[in-house]
């Protein structure tokens, strides 16, 4: 049997690690907390499961993602949020790859939970991550604040059973405010890289994501809240190209 590191990244997650931290006993060999210097009872609440909890200044979810998962004592990695925890069907799926390891990295599907209610639609599930893998063999990359672990080429993924529960968000505000930021450093991200849009393609891209997730992806069998989902989507690329526009008229 393999040994596991169990890796999770923090930032003021009192109300959200215990839950992630209880899913992981009996799976993770270790567990690594590391803490962007939270101001709240993050590490209090972490004392009671024995991780190791290490501080390390925020440069990006990437980075931090990538350095929390070098600081592991085994190459095999399990990374989780701390908003975020394995259901019981996974934890079994995890405990039978750690029994016999035969990919290079393993992919599940995230079943996300908003204001209390689980979404099953909207193009936020099955919602496919890949969290369990060789770091020999992959990565953290993509571009912030989508972080993605990246196998190499000739690599093997396989996909077992079971949900990553993904408690997302509590309140609309929250919602708002966390597209707020995300779009902030999604459109830095994009100028950095060379990119650009018009204003046009804001409409567009924007409507179109609401077509899609609403009616393509089925959003509207998710009632009131799915729809909300879709229209708050449609902003957030919106107001990611609308920011790039910006961003590249203050650049000039």
């Amino acid at each position: 049997m393999v040994k596991l590191s169990a890796v999770v990244i923090t930032f003021n997650e009192e109300r959200n690690i215990v839950r992630c931290l209880e899913s992981l006993k009996g799976i993770a060999d270790e567990i690594v907390v590391v803490d962007s210097f939270s101001t709240d009872d993050t590490e209090k609440l972490c004392q009671p499961f024995g991780v190791r909890f290490i501080k390390h200044a925020f440069s990006g979810h990437i980075q931090q993602k990538a350095w929390a998962a070098s600081q592991g004592r085994y190459d095999y990695i399990l990374s989780l949020d701390a908003d975020e925890m394995l259901s019981d069907t996974l934890r079994k799926s995890v405990l039978n790859v750690k029994a016999n390891w035969q990919a290079d990295g393993y992919s599940f599907s995230r079943l996300n939970n908003y204001l209390g209610k689980w979404i099953r639609h909207c193009g936020w599930y099955p919602d496919i991550k890949l969290r369990l893998w060789d770091r020999r063999k992959g990565e953290w990359g993509g571009d912030n604040p989508h972080d993605r672990v990246i196998m190499k080429e000739e690599c093997m993924i396989q996909r077992i059973d079971g949900d990553l529960l993904h408690y997302s968000y509590y309140s609309i505000r929250q919602h708002l405010d966390q597209i707020n930021k995300f779009t902030e450093i999604a459109a830095k991200e994009a100028l950095a890289n060379g990119k650009s849009t018009t204003l046009l393609a804001a409409i567009i891209k924007s409507t179109w994501k609401f077509k899609r997730d609403y009616i393509f992806k089925l959003g509207f069998l998710d009632g009131y809240y799915g729809f909300v989902i879709c229209v708050l989507s449609a902003y957030a690329t919106f107001a990611k190209n609308i920011k790039i526009i910006e961003l590249t008229k203050a650049g000039k």
